[in-house]
């Protein structure tokens, strides 16, 4: 599908989704953004729904602003892929092994490392920049310098919640690597930090929500802000650079005999700010819960831990800010869908990946999201489809 047009007070609200299965909060939170003083446009993808800040599967482009509740707590969250030499045919017929393994490299939902993560022990990790980057968390708020051990040792972990780590197998038979997450406690401490600054600060007052409030450009709480955003965005990155390299690890040993090569890794932020120039103007675009789609621009766009995920290929459209969704969107909540299904409900849906399937994971059900194939076909302006993945083990937090 093409775009619908919503009015809205500043700009319009361009919509890759049908508005009458959008529920009627998410359609006020845009409209509530559509109101901001400084918003130059506002984009909308398929995989929308209802998000704490702002409304998940946006695309807000501000001149001379940002706000912090919108880019959300877990700064640069997003994903990563690779494609292995590994065929179906190398897999063994049970993968709790692999499971297991995977999970007792990578920490997941509050675990982190005894010790932190050298990455100058994998073969091939781009270390050039990692002194820098550590050199500047001297630069962050005060108020987070504390956790700087912290931040070391969860450096290459999970989290929980919808993040996961995957082994997956493509049409052809190849098998892929993938994981999702994001800034982990660092990037929540940090958000938190810099909104509370926000909602404080007297051009603020007098908006339709608390949760938009902005930093404006020229001013010492913008450049605070955007010296932290920047930096958490970079530890999502390295975050989950580590996990592949920890994952790889864990494929070479399991693998040994087949002799494993890896194809270079595809990696998106999808709850992040980036600077673009669009008619002339450089903007603030934050895509919250919406990847960068520029011509050829590799992309991931995940289903549910049952569903299957998509590798994508950008075709740069403008209209929606050179942009598209992040994954499936749900379609309900986490406290609703575990009032609404069960643990059998669980293990159905996810018959044939190997994953927990107990009550802990029932609120991430492929029930609980909206069907990916439909949230890829209304955006075909947007990405081409380059592959579709189905997990074959998922490993959640």
């Amino acid at each position: 599908m093409s775009y619908v047009e919503m009015p809205g007070a500043k700009v319009p609200i361009r919509m890759w989704a049908d508005p009458a299965t959008v529920e009627e909060v998410a359609l006020q939170q845009l409209r509530n953004v559509a109101t901001l003083p400084w918003i130059e446009g506002l984009a909308v993808m398929p995989d929308v729904h209802y998000g704490k800040g702002a409304t998940v599967g946006s695309v807000i482009a501000m001149r001379g602003a940002v706000c912090p509740a919108a880019v959300g707590v877990d700064i640069g969250c997003g994903m990563s892929a690779v494609k292995t030499s590994l065929t179906v045919n190398d897999l063994p017929g049970d993968l709790s092994r692999l499971r297991s393994k995977i999970e007792a490299a990578i920490p997941v939902g509050r675990g982190m490392h005894g010790s932190p993560v050298e990455p100058g022990r994998f073969h091939g990790f781009a270390t050039g920049g990692w002194d820098d980057f550590w050199g500047r968390f001297e630069g962050v708020a005060e108020a987070v310098k504390f956790r700087r051990e912290r931040a070391a040792l969860q450096m290459g972990t999970l989290g929980a919640g919808n993040h996961f780590c995957e082994v997956c197998v493509d049409a052809s038979g190849s098998v892929w690597l993938m994981l999702h997450s994001g800034s982990r406690n660092i990037g929540k401490e940090l958000a938190e930090h810099h909104i509370g600054v926000a909602q404080k600060l007297p051009h603020n007052q007098g908006l339709v929500d608390r949760d938009l409030a902005v930093f404006v450009a020229d001013t010492p709480q913008m450049a605070a802000y955007r010296n932290d955003l920047f930096w958490g965005q970079e530890y999502a990155k390295y975050n989950r650079s580590i996990m592949m390299a920890l994952l790889k690890d864990v494929i070479r040993k399991e693998f040994k005999k087949a002799n494993p090569a890896f194809e270079p890794e595809i990696s998106c932020h999808h709850n992040y700010v980036n600077v673009e120039r669009y008619e002339g103007m450089d903007l603030l675009v934050t895509r919250k819960g919406a990847i960068s789609a520029r011509t050829g621009e590799y992309g991931i766009i995940p289903g549910s831990m049952g569903t299957g995920s998509y590798i994508v290929t950008g075709l740069g459209n403008e209209k929606s800010f050179n942009s598209a969704s992040h994954g499936a969107g749900r379609r309900m909540s986490w406290n609703a869908a575990k009032r609404r299904f069960s643990t059998k409900d669980l293990e159905e849906q996810t018959r044939g990946v190997e994953c927990r399937k107990d009550s802990g994971v029932v609120d991430e059900i492929p029930g609980a999201y909206k069907p990916i194939e439909q949230v890829i076909d209304q955006q075909r302006d947007l990405v081409q489809v380059v592959a579709k993945l189905k997990q074959v083990v998922c490993v959640k937090g």
